[in-house]
């Protein structure tokens, strides 16, 4: 019976604090909740973000939780995965980097050991952005290797 009354309160201490917080903080301190970053118009699955389409705006829903972007430059030149509406904030988790390499492009292909650097035509078997792996087609040998995709376009084969 002692554990119910301590619950009572601890419920009661939780609610007056509560309240006497919210007549001494000064009113301007929820005001600051920050920016989110909306859609201007409709931006379909596969198209890529750019400022133009983008706008932020202060938030004032105090309710609005998630991982929705907070600068335009945190999402500009990513891709959509999904449908975004004008107005709605943007997930972060809705959005892609944009592909480096896509599947069936001619690609470099490229393997180093100490001095020794072999270079080779090829063909992604997948998308990838810059850092992922991918499996890649040697268009000699018709070999399937796997490698780092690098930012110019290349892949980084790795050694077996």
């Amino acid at each position: 019976m002692m554990f119910c009354r301590a619950r009572h309160i601890s419920g009661w201490v939780a609610a007056a604090t509560i309240a006497v917080a919210g007549i001494f903080l000064p009113a301007d301190v929820d005001a600051g909740m920050g920016y989110a970053v909306v859609p201007t118009t409709i931006i379909y699955p596969g198209d890529t973000l750019s400022a133009s389409q983008l706008q932020e705006v202060e938030v004032t829903n105090p309710n609005l939780a998630g991982d929705f972007a907070k600068s335009i430059s945190q999402v500009e030149g990513m891709v959509s995965k999904r449908t975004l509406l004008p107005g709605r904030t943007i997930s972060v988790s809705g959005l892609r980097e944009a592909y480096t390499v896509t599947r069936g492009s001619s690609i470099r292909l490229v393997f180093s050991l100490g001095a020794m650097t072999i270079s080779a035509a090829g063909t992604p078997l997948e998308d990838g952005s810059t850092g992922q792996v991918v499996r890649a087609r040697n268009m000699y040998s018709g070999v399937i290797v796997s490698g780092t995709v690098l930012a110019d376009g290349t892949v980084h084969v790795r050694a077996k």
